[in-house]
């Protein structure tokens, strides 16, 4: 296997991987992330899942080969604006994406790969790939990487998995980036009533209620008892699991 970086390559190098490889573009966000974990935390922990996943797939011979592209670090963060964000509109997200993956296309690409870090982003990603695939001689996949595990890990703890800001982010941040994090960890007061956004009352309700996410001062759980090693191995797990996943999309379209 080969891995590059869209940066580094000439337009013939762009052109014979289009051709072959698989193209992976991340996307994260720019938003407020509590007291104690930076703003560009999506975009850090899914550089950080795509970058071990390439790592992992470098050590394979049978591997496709890649093409990484640099982060889009804004996403759609309308919800955190209470605090502090760099927002796109979903109609805006959505057009960039569209012309990045219609640029990938022109450019030789038939193959690609979209892994999102960021909530806010995830329907925006899936209908632009969707509409991708029906405009242009393409196959694409997306998918949000707290998803996608290696089964080798438990999940985490799955009522606040991905969460925001919580146990879960902050636990991947402390292995990632323990520098960013700020310590301590201040433990989460509890709110009542409790956020609807993450906690409907009903299975398979949708529900948002105004002004909530300031509410719970922009946090969906205690991150108080985050722990680096734990965050390490989710984050591998993660890794291997995207690893896996390309090697399944390579195998399904070539």
């Amino acid at each position: 296997m080969s891995q590059s970086r869209l940066s580094a390559l000439t337009w013939r190098e762009v052109r014979r991987a289009g051709e072959r490889g698989i193209a992976l573009l991340p996307i994260g966000s720019q938003e407020q992330h509590a007291g104690h974990l930076p703003m560009g935390t999506d975009t850090l922990l899914v550089e950080a899942v795509v970058d071990r996943a390439l790592d992992v797939l470098g050590r394979e011979d049978s591997a496709p080969e890649l093409v990484r592209l640099p982060v889009l670090p804004f996403g759609h963060s309308p919800h955190h604006l209470f605090a502090a964000a760099v927002s796109l509109s979903a109609a805006t997200l959505g057009a960039v994406l569209e012309e990045v993956l219609d640029s990938l296309a022109a450019s030789g690409h038939r193959r690609v790969v979209v892994v999102n870090g960021h909530g806010g982003n995830d329907e925006v990603m899936r209908l632009a790939v969707k509409r991708f695939a029906l405009r242009s001689p393409v196959t694409v996949a997306a998918c949000s990487y707290w998803t996608l595990t290696a089964g080798e890990e438990e999940a985490g703890r799955p009522e606040v998995t991905p969460g925001h800001a919580g146990w879960f982010e902050t636990s991947l941040m402390l292995a990632a980036h323990p520098e960013l994090v700020r310590t301590p960890v201040p433990a989460r007061a509890s709110v009542e009533p409790p956020p609807l956004f993450d906690n409907p009352p009903y299975a398979g309700l949708t529900v948002e209620r105004h002004g909530e996410w300031e509410r719970v001062d922009g946090s969906t759980d205690d991150a108080s008892d985050a722990d680096a090693a734990r965050g390490a191995r989710l984050l591998d797990d993660r890794a291997r699991g995207l690893a896996r996943a390309i090697r399944a999309f390579d195998t399904a379209t070539r």
